[in-house]
């Protein structure tokens, strides 16, 4: 019996024998004897509406009361107010119909979500429509691509477009040879090999006074003898195993069996509280659990021994798969992944409160803004703020199979889960994500590969992305400022105050951006496109900021202003390097440009001498540009024009002649000019 989620069906709510391995767990659906008959588009007018009435977002409040609701009267008053294009009424008949929803509604109901999402639109409640068609898109089981259709017509600027991971790594490798900044941090760092081992190895949990204790599950010990494969296939077992911190090599011990809790059958998916005096885990298959896999509970003893393991009931557990528990920051909420039945899909995410007497409540769903149609698993809360990270195969944005998202809790609400990005979730699949009690590190579990291929734990500096405090929003526009052009391209957030690294983006069409960072730090924004100089500026965040970054248009003849040299002089001087160096940086970022450096002077003087120091000025700066950029000398060309090409052809005052005086910079691509 496995710790991931094996293969299982809903087709009939038959439940098969789980795994704990949450990502060998197919994506379930349940029942209906209902035909799909499709999302229907329904025109509403908006011209037919009148009153304008402010709809807050649905609670679902009846999620944990009812299975399903069901009016055949309120179906009636609202079929017929459509019938009779009262759309006002018509859609707050619905949206107070759709508010009673049970989980069964998102099943076989999930057109009245669509209508009421539609009309929403139309009577310009564009955040509720927002919100109910990203329900849609997350519990639907047939054709999504209408849904997908009107919810990017009006949510295009919601989105986060991250730049790809090749990007961010072609990055890094152009800021080592331009940037004097230090490094980014290391990510995808492998636990090493006191940890990890050539079976499967998650479900880690951080224990000790600086977080220097591990707990976590390997399929590590099982019998691969020939016999064994020859007879029955080798023999998996699941075990928790133990490692500490050598904070002298840097390095993690190697793991040893936590043999208080360990037994003849499958244990794993442990959890520790913070005070270190109980761990709830999961096992599999023993005779006194209810279903497959189920909760159990564990006591620190003074001797420092561990109790007994208790079953956590029929509260708590169920006749199906329960696993991947986690404590709240206070200790009192248990969260926990399921298979039961009356889910949304194939594994929701479910929590159980204590009540005063240190008695575990009833299991509640957290509802269908967390649960989908497909898994989700392994939630983590934060020990110090209101965010609870999980693993999912079914949200608006995944960059693999399973990855980590995080959502906050606000005024009791759960806000829309939120990919902590490419630095942290990969083709793969990501799982048990955890955070030291400084939010400094994250701990999860990784699989490299598609399909789940073994399991190992890394660990790394938690990128900005993942962060639980990352709510201050930082936004901005590409704008070329005499022209109003906008452009597009990467951004990069450079965190200068603790180095946390932050997930490239690429703008929006109209050249605007945006970031969550944290509030009351130093950073460095740097923009870098195709057809534009590198923009780099530095900014104190203080509270949500907006910022209009000038871009230069490389396609253009530019001149700058620093580049001025002294009469009859063709030294550089330092006041021109940081102009250069956006030369510089723009031919190492794109190899398919060269540059033609031309240099003018003004009439006075020798004609001949005009035309030898403007080719010592431009050759000067072609020998500056290739040297620091290690460039190939082919790719840079040296013009020499004297005065033969003024922008001025009568100089009368000193302003003409300096006008003429000049050194410009064009970039091309060779063969398209």
């Amino acid at each position: 019996m496995k710790f991931f989620i094996r293969t299982f069906s809903f087709l009939f709510f038959i439940l098969s024998v789980f795994s704990l391995q949450a990502q060998k767990k197919s994506k379930g659906i349940h029942s209906s004897s209902k035909k799909e008959k499709g999302l229907i588009v329904h025109k509403f007018n908006p011209a037919d509406t009148s009153s304008i009435v402010r709809f807050p977002k649905i609670d679902f409040k009846n999620i944990n009361v009812i299975s399903d609701y069901y009016k055949p009267a309120k179906l009636a008053e609202i079929s017929r107010l459509k019938k009779n294009k009262q759309w006002d009424k018509f859609m707050k008949v619905l949206y107070d119909y759709v508010s009673n929803f049970g989980i069964g509604n998102f099943i076989y109901d999930i057109d009245k979500i669509w209508q009421l999402a539609r009309v929403s639109e139309s009577k310009g409640e564009l955040d509720l429509a927002k919100d109910l068609y990203k329900i849609i898109i997350k519990h639907y089981r047939g054709d999504l691509q209408k849904a997908l259709n009107h919810y990017d017509s009006i949510a295009y600027f919601d989105k986060v477009l991250y730049a790809s991971i090749e990007d961010y790594y072609r990055l890094i490798e152009k800021r080592k040879q331009i940037d004097t900044l230090k490094p980014p941090k290391d990510i995808l760092l492998d636990m090493g090999e006191g940890v990890n081992s050539p079976f499967d190895d998650y479900g880690l949990t951080i224990s000790g006074l600086n977080d220097d204790i591990i707990f976590f599950t390997s399929s590590r010990n099982q019998d691969t003898s020939k016999i064994a494969n020859d007879i029955k296939g080798a023999k998996e077992n699941e075990d928790i195993y133990i490692s500490k911190k050598d904070h002298d090599m840097d390095e993690w011990t190697p793991a040893i069996p936590f043999q208080h809790l360990n037994s003849k059958f499958n244990e794993g998916s442990p959890c520790m509280s913070r005070d270190g005096e109980k761990i709830v885990f999961a096992r599999c298959s023993s005779p006194d659990g209810l279903g497959d896999c189920d909760l159990y509970i564990t006591y620190k003893a003074v001797d420092s021994t561990w109790s007994e393991p208790e079953n956590l009931g029929e509260e708590i557990n169920s006749y199906a798969w329960d696993s991947h528990p986690a404590f709240s920051r206070g200790g009192d909420t248990l969260y926990f992944a399921s298979s039961r039945r009356g889910g949304f899909g194939g594994s929701d995410i479910y929590y159980s409160v204590q009540d005063e007497k240190n008695r575990w409540g009833k299991a509640k769903n957290i509802g269908p803004i967390i649960n989908t149609r497909d898994s989700e698993v392994s939630p983590f809360p934060h020990p110090k703020y209101n965010v609870l990270y999980f693993s999912s195969n079914g949200q608006l944005l995944n960059f693999g199979e399973f990855d980590i998202f995080k959502t906050f809790s606000e005024e009791g609400k759960w806000s829309e889960p939120y990919n902590v990005g490419p630095l942290v979730n990969g083709e793969g699949s990501e799982f048990y994500f955890t955070i030291d009690a400084e939010s400094k590190w994250l701990f999860y579990a990784k699989s490299v590969e598609i399909n789940n291929k073994n399991l190992d734990l890394q660990s790394f500096p938690l990128p900005m992305d993942a962060k639980p405090n990352n709510t201050i929003r930082f936004s901005g526009k590409i704008i070329e400022p005499t022209t109003g052009e906008v452009f597009k391209g990467v951004v990069t957030i450079i965190d200068l105050d603790h180095g946390d690294e932050v997930a490239p983006r690429k703008t929006f069409e109209d050249g605007s951006f945006e970031f969550d960072l944290i509030d009351k730090r130093n950073y460095l924004v740097i923009v870098e496109g195709d057809n534009f100089f590198k923009i780099e500026e530095m900014f104190f965040l203080d509270g949500d900021m907006e910022l209009e970054l000038k871009a230069t248009n490389v396609s253009k003849v530019v001149t700058f202003k620093s580049i001025d040299f002294a009469k009859g002089s063709s030294k550089l001087e330092a006041k021109m390097e940081n102009n250069l160096h956006l030369i510089i940086d723009f031919l190492i970022s794109h190899e398919e440009f060269n540059l033609r450096i031309t240099g003018h002077t003004d009439s006075d003087g020798d004609a001949g001498k005009n035309l030898a120091l403007s080719q010592e000025r431009a050759q000067v700066i072609k020998d500056y540009i290739i040297s620091y950029g290690g460039l190939e000398g082919l790719r840079v060309e040296a013009i020499g024009m004297g005065n033969t090409a003024p922008i001025i052809e009568t100089e009368i005052t000193e302003e003409d002649k300096h006008k003429n005086r000049r050194v410009e910079f064009k970039l091309f691509r060779p063969g398209f000019e």
